[in-house]
């Protein structure tokens, strides 16, 4: 839809209100209602969040070496945009208008505390050298047969899950639980976030989502609201989902996997594929992942945020522990997917479930697009087998 049309589906909606929300440092969506009058004119200007929002954590404590804001900052607005690019109809909401909204500072220019606007600077130099990123990103998460209330009674601990037993790929779960499976499916896909695929995962009420793939910035955007719409679709069943990395020492963890290509211009060609090469890999595929694995060790909290994230990184757990490669390998740390033109790619597995898509996808990118900057070599022999047992190039900080 163009903006004309946006607008006249926002002022004509019946509920007379839009729903607006902006992305915190952990990836949490903070929002509000606002009328459509309201709307109407800070489209054309700036609104604003309360600048507490990027000094909180998830329990809206604050950050205690945050400079941004504080009692010294004394909580005013910070100044944001709406991007009427982002407009959606929320589907469980009669078809609410929505928008994302990013934070400037006091002279218009992208705040440093936004993880959107970090994204979209990544992406600014990506294209500067003729690339065009894309992205997508799969989540695993854990589904309980409880509710906000039952769940805080029993202090988040022994909670019901919404199916016993691991089963992954199980046929019978999904049937078992299908107006939940439907209705993810097909609400996710009236919010413009589709999907590629959507099954159960090895663990006691575990699904797994692949969000389809799509310029980066879009796919930033659809894995934010992915995991706050899981939540919400989630409440209309009695059911609670939870996107935290480790639930239980003695299950697996749940993985973020982030998918990335480069594209050129046009848009119209893979420039990781290179199908005379033993593996398909280009040139610039080599030296990204070679980025990626020079880096991993120094941007790891961008992919492994809170002390529970560290718990998921454990070996034999479907998460990698070591600095490894290989091709179509789920023991190592980037797996290496080339074997056609269109589908070559890398997919970065240490991310968990539980990291902030924006800082994930930026230092993906950021890390790749460092090692294809300095031409680095792919050195390192691909591991054959078992990654937790290669240590031919180091493991990943255990904290």
């Amino acid at each position: 839809m163009d903006k004309k049309s946006i607008l006249d589906y926002v002022k004509k909606h019946p509920s007379g209100k839009v729903k607006v929300a902006v992305t915190d440092i952990d990836g949490i969506l903070r929002g509000k209602y606002i009328s459509v009058e309201k709307f109407l004119s800070v489209i054309e200007d700036q609104t604003g969040f309360c600048d507490v929002v990027f000094g909180w954590d998830a329990n809206d404590v604050a950050y205690d070496n945050t400079t941004f804001t504080g009692w010294h900052s004394g909580y005013p607005d910070a100044p944001a945009l709406l991007d009427i690019a982002t407009f959606r109809k929320i589907p469980w909401e009669n078809d609410l208008p929505f928008f994302l909204a990013e934070l400037i500072d006091g002279e218009g220019k992208p705040s440093h505390v936004c993880p959107r606007q970090l994204v979209k600077k990544i992406i600014a130099e990506a294209k500067k050298v003729g690339y065009s990123p894309v992205f997508s990103q799969e989540f695993e998460w854990f589904n309980f047969a409880e509710t906000p209330k039952t769940a805080s009674e029993k202090n988040f601990r022994n909670l019901t899950p919404l199916t016993p037993g691991m089963f992954g790929y199980s046929i019978l779960r999904t049937t078992l639980q299908n107006p939940f499976f439907t209705d993810l499916f097909e609400l996710l896909k009236n919010f413009d976030i589709p999907l590629e695929g959507l099954h159960t995962e090895t663990g006691p009420g575990v699904l797994e989502a692949a969000i389809q793939y799509a310029p980066l910035l879009e796919s930033a955007d659809r894995a934010v609201l992915f995991k706050s719409s899981v939540k919400e679709i989630a409440y209309k069943h009695g059911i609670m989902a939870t996107f935290m990395a480790k639930i239980s020492e003695n299950l697996p963890g749940c993985g973020g996997h982030v998918h990335q290509s480069l594209w050129d211009k046009s848009g119209k060609k893979n420039i990781f594929y290179n199908g005379k090469d033993k593996h398909y890999m280009s040139d610039e595929m080599k030296s990204y992942v070679a980025g990626q694995l020079y880096c991993l060790p120094h941007i790891l909290p961008m992919y492994a945020p809170t002390i529970n994230s560290y718990k998921r990184l454990v070996e034999g757990a479907w998460a990698p522990t070591t600095l490894t490669w290989a091709v179509d390998n789920r023991t190592v740390a980037l797996r290496v997917l080339s074997s056609g033109s269109q589908s070559c790619r890398l997919e970065t597995r240490v991310i968990g479930s539980d990291a902030n898509p924006y800082l994930a996808m930026a230092a993906s990118l950021a890390s790749g697009l460092y090692g294809i900057k300095h031409k680095m070599k792919l050195k390192q022999p691909e591991t054959v087998g078992n990654g937790y047992k290669d240590f031919s190039n180091g493991t990943l900080p255990a904290n």
